[in-house]
């Protein structure tokens, strides 16, 4: 049965990408040849969200985002490794997040959920 959930970035810029989630988030790889880097995953969740079609996101839209247990430390240590944040950390309902760029004009959000997995809920706090 299933036993993972393979995800996949297209990127006008593999190299670059590829160096950057190696380099700058620190995911462990295993290089399959010709260029190809196949990451580690840590933890994961997937949530299903509701949609209307009136609004976005459409529907059918497929999302990715990387989630810790403390934003603001989180996004401390990655500036100190040139990762470059476009707005502040901010309360997004779900968790308190913000948004960084990657190689091939990529965006991408880091947040700290307000929940946890055991169903207790962490309360709002920026």
């Amino acid at each position: 049965m299933i036993r993972g959930v393979h995800t996949m970035y297209y990127s006008s810029e593999p190299e670059a990408l590829r160096g950057f989630i190696r380099d700058k988030l620190g995911f462990a790889n295993t290089d399959v040849g010709g260029g190809w880097l196949i990451f580690d995953l840590p933890s994961a969740d997937m949530g299903v969200h509701p949609t209307d079609g009136k609004r976005e996101p459409a529907n059918g839209t497929q999302y990715l985002s990387f989630y810790c247990d403390d934003v603001h430390a989180s996004v401390e240590a990655l500036k100190a490794r040139g990762v470059e944040f476009i707005d502040e950390v901010q309360n997004l309902g779900y968790g308190i997040g913000t948004h960084f760029k990657m190689p091939g004009g990529i965006t991408a959000e880091l947040y700290q959920p307000h929940y946890r997995k055991d169903g207790k809920v962490i309360p709002n706090s920026v």
